[in-house]
């Protein structure tokens, strides 16, 4: 599988497009850049994704970046016709195919859950398929009103990837989440803040400026407090009382160790906005 080198992300007809924010510092914007496929994930995106990734997420500039889908639409899911391809193929061989395909695809969301980098996915028009899994691993996610989400894979007789498995039952509950992947029903973006699969919905128009106030506030924040935040909620599900408490006391004394407590706190005393390094 061939690697797209760094320039690749800025050029413009690569699946991936990664840039500095133009206006806020640490901030960065990742975009699926197929808008007349809907930006559905084929074999050139996944190729671009886990590079695309480890680019966002280690680089010491970036501590927020923007996901987002060019033009209409987030992410329809997995492109159709990408998938036609292989229908000649035996089913062993295309099983090889797609356990090569969705393990590339893993190592992203793997990469982008653990990573220090606080992940704002911004959903307009269709969210499907891998581009809800990717919606809702973000850390944050706000939709527009018009925005639509569903998990798709039944009506092509798949299973979910991404980690929809995974993050679905912890947002929605077992129950919920069985009816969301067996029934498939698309849901509009009232539903989907009412199940906490967004976090916020917002006029269409005011989309870009609501995420553009949501990362700014972020990208402002002490690094090692978000970070730390980030961690201790992400694994708290999978550790005791104990185990948790113990994870707690080992961040926040971190966190007290560095400078940028020393300037939260001073700032705090003196009545002016703390200036975080």
């Amino acid at each position: 599988m061939t690697t797209p080198s760094p320039d690749s992300f800025s050029s413009a007809d690569s699946p991936i497009l990664i840039a500095p924010h133009p206006t806020m510092p640490g901030v960065a914007t990742f975009t699926l850049n197929r808008p007349k496929a809907l930006n559905a994930l084929d074999m050139a995106m996944t190729r671009a994704l886990v590079p695309a990734i480890q680019r966002v997420t280690q680089d010491p500039a970036i501590r927020v970046v923007i996901v987002q889908g060019s033009g209409e639409h987030f992410m329809a899911g997995g492109d159709i016709k990408s998938f036609a391809e292989t229908l000649s193929e035996p089913g062993s061989e295309r099983k090889k195919h797609f356990m090569d395909l969705i393990s590339t695809v893993h190592a992203g969301v793997e990469l982008l859950q653990r990573s220090d980098v606080i992940a704002v996915a911004k959903v307009r028009g269709a969210c499907a398929g891998f581009g809800l899994s990717l919606a809702i691993g973000c850390d944050l996610t706000v939709a527009s009103d018009d925005a639509y989400f569903a998990s798709a894979y039944k009506t092509i007789g798949l299973t979910p990837d991404g980690g929809q498995s995974y993050f679905l039952p912890r947002i929605v509950g077992v129950k919920k989440a069985l009816e969301l992947v067996l029934l498939s029903e698309r849901i509009k973006a009232d539903e989907a803040l009412r199940l906490s699969l967004v976090n916020k919905v917002v006029a269409a128009a005011e989309l870009d400026a609501t995420v553009d106030r949501i990362a700014a506030s972020l990208a402002a924040s002490a690094r090692g407090s978000m970070a730390g935040a980030k961690r201790l909620l992400t694994t708290s599900l999978g550790n005791s009382l104990s185990e948790q408490l113990n994870a707690e006391r080992e961040s926040f004394s971190n966190c007290a160790a560095k400078d940028d407590f020393v300037e939260g706190i001073r700032a705090f005393i003196e009545k002016r906005p703390p200036k975080f390094s």
